[in-house]
């Protein structure tokens, strides 16, 4: 995955708007010239903060970070259609654009927080939604002034995914719910599970069940690692679906779940998950597959074609000391 760090600074961001705004002028007033390139969706929000919408644009930009930042300057042009306004509008300052492997980090200064709460939520919908179109991202992180982005009830949004973001309808991307989950990762050594409890912000159209795995495939905070907990899932895995019937939780994975990570062993891998998901009491095993699939030994050693039990003695004596951590 990618490790380059692009740093996106204002004056840079403010050179490739002239030239696009250059380029939309060229368009405007004559046929629409024929769109070539891949096409993205560029995310708007109304101005009466109750939706979202898109207009597409092509491009045939293909490096990753050329592409993020070919995004952000649409996502602050101000709409042909007046009665939305950009993603990222006028009185915003974003100087810093980080991206590490499948996350994108935006470095917002203070004046993000002159949002209003609704406003506020559908430009981050509209943000996530917009750059995790890039291929190779999946993830998007807001920072302000370098630190961490605070919702409305004051904990840490933390890293956000397009799918927990709902189209069309402004009030249910309003919707936030908080939830303490306890989640199982790898002790230090990869041979046991550590037990935290995270106290979550979350989108209320996401499925809890499915809030646990991307909770535990977002691994571990900084505080977290200080205290002995290790990632457990390859952070590139994706969660095709996840559904709960009759107490069992079918998790349906893609291939990055069959991925080692580092020293993690195969149970620890498992009953991660297992134990994690069975902590939401409406939960009793958990049946895996892999792209649809069930007939697979994972890791060599454990079939997935029967569902799983929680495991209790696999969980390290001591459990790390409870942290807070937010996602929306």
């Amino acid at each position: 995955m990618m490790q380059e760090t692009y740093k996106i600074k204002k004056h840079i961001a403010v050179l490739l708007l002239l030239v696009l705004g250059i380029w939309f002028l060229a368009g405007c007033g004559g046929e629409e010239p024929e769109q070539t390139g891949n096409v993205y969706h560029i995310y708007m929000v109304e101005k009466n903060e109750t939706r979202i919408d898109y207009v597409d644009v092509a491009t045939d930009i293909d490096n990753q970070g050329q592409l993020v930042t070919f995004l952000l300057a649409q996502l602050t042009n101000v709409p042909v259609n007046n009665a939305y306004r950009a993603a990222i509008p006028e009185g915003v300052s974003l100087p810093a654009v980080t991206i590490r492997e499948s996350t994108v980090t935006l470095d917002f200064e203070s004046d993000y927080y002159n949002f209003s709460t609704g406003g506020e939520i559908l430009s981050r919908a509209a943000i996530v939604r917009t750059l995790t179109q890039v291929p190779g991202l999946s993830y998007c992180s807001f920072l302000v002034g370098g630190n961490a982005l605070l919702s409305a009830t004051g904990l840490p949004v933390g890293i956000m995914r397009a799918d927990q973001f709902i189209d069309n309808n402004g009030n249910e991307i309003n919707t936030e719910e908080k939830v303490t989950l306890t989640l199982y990762f790898a002790n230090e050594t990869g041979d046991g599970l550590v037990k935290i409890d995270r106290e979550v912000v979350y989108s209320s159209n996401i499925p809890v069940e499915k809030l646990v795995l991307e909770q535990l495939i977002s691994g571990v905070t900084e505080d977290e690692a200080a205290m002995g907990a290790s990632p457990v899932i390859n952070g590139d895995t994706k969660v095709l679906s996840v559904i709960e019937k009759d107490g069992i939780c079918y998790v349906n994975l893609d291939a990055g779940f069959l991925a080692v990570t580092q020293t993690v062993s195969p149970e620890v891998a498992l009953y991660s998950i297992v134990n994690s998901l069975v902590e939401l009491g409406n939960v009793n095993k958990v049946q895996f597959s892999v792209n649809g699939e069930t007939e697979i030994l994972f890791r060599e050693k454990y079939s997935l074609d029967t569902p799983y039990d929680r495991n209790l003695e696999i969980i390290a004596p001591e459990s790390v000391v409870p942290v807070v951590e937010a996602d929306n």
